[in-house]
């Protein structure tokens, strides 16, 4: 297949594409231009500007979209959370209508969203059918979802990939953690009780590779290993996976002192989400529980 992907440098970017060509697909790149000489490699758009080479995009089998404004770096002001929701909204809403007036469509279209969706939701167990949640994160992911309705009304399938906590040492949250868990002075953070829903980086790319080749899978498809845990549960299964004690909690005001905003929407907030769609069109996971996805991860 030809697959364009857009978002090709960050965390997820950088390990789906070896892993598209070694799997035979040849891939493309959606970057920003710096000019508008198309190539064969390479789709220059500018999002701000409200430009993209649709004509790069005709004749193109599948569009892995993830391009966004990072969410865990800086603190959230007026000006950062604007860039997360217009990099993700008017980015989603430009490509998607540019896919509608192309002659020649993408049979699918993988578009990152986010378990933010669900919001803060205490211990409640959430599927893909549950409804959204509320706050600033659940607001842009519905925006985020709903921007790619123009390319599933135009006879696209469109999967909308609710990522949960990628676990990866390349970046993300995981390799925020390492240092202090590793200095033995990690713990859990705020109550410990609200729940986190992880993946590694292998299951998230086989996952995303399943979404691309499985039409039956379509609209929101969380991206999860089953049985998420509670942040205590994680602290726990961190320090044992690293031979480490985590007795040094962060208590939910000094996070807030730490990150504002942001830590009542990452941190603190709870997301009890299952992979139902995932399991229910036979995707296998390589690491189904969290002490075997950070043995992996982390080698050990």
């Amino acid at each position: 297949m030809n697959v364009l992907v857009s978002g090709s440098t960050g965390l997820v970017g950088t390990a789906l594409v070896p892993a598209l060509m070694a799997g035979g697909h040849e891939v493309i790149r959606l970057v920003r231009a710096k000019s508008r000489t198309p190539s064969k490699e390479i789709i220059g758009w500018n999002p701000e500007a409200g430009y993209i080479d649709s004509a790069g995009l005709e004749g193109l089998d599948a569009i892995i979209h993830l391009a966004g404004e990072p969410i865990a770096s800086g603190r959230w002001n007026s000006a950062k959370k604007a860039r997360i929701r217009d990099s993700r909204v008017q980015g989603t809403r430009l490509l998607c209508e540019a896919l509608a007036h192309a002659s020649r469509r993408p049979s699918v279209l993988l578009c990152a969203s986010a378990i933010g969706f669900y919001g803060d939701r205490g211990d409640e167990v959430l599927t893909e059918a549950s409804a959204a949640g509320s706050g600033f994160l659940a607001d842009v992911c519905r925006e985020w979802e709903g921007a790619t309705d123009l390319a599933r009304q135009n006879g696209i399938r469109v999967v909308n990939l609710r990522f949960g906590v990628i676990l990866s040492t390349a970046g993300g949250a995981l390799a925020k953690m390492l240092t202090p868990f590793k200095m033995g002075v990690g713990g859990v953070i705020g109550s410990g009780r609200q729940y986190m829903s992880c993946i590694s980086i292998d299951d998230c790319i086989g996952a995303i590779q399943h979404a691309l080749a499985a039409d039956q899978v379509s609209g929101p498809t969380n991206i999860v290993q089953p049985g998420p845990v509670t942040n205590h549960q994680f602290t726990k299964t961190l320090g044992k996976v690293l031979g480490r004690p985590t007795v040094f909690p962060m208590p939910a005001f000094a996070a807030r002192l730490a990150f504002g905003e942001m830590a009542d929407q990452l941190l603190l907030a709870s997301a009890r989400v299952e992979p139902q769609k995932l399991v229910a069109s036979g995707y296998q996971f390589r690491h189904p529980d969290l002490e075997t996805a950070l043995g992996h991860v982390l080698g050990r």
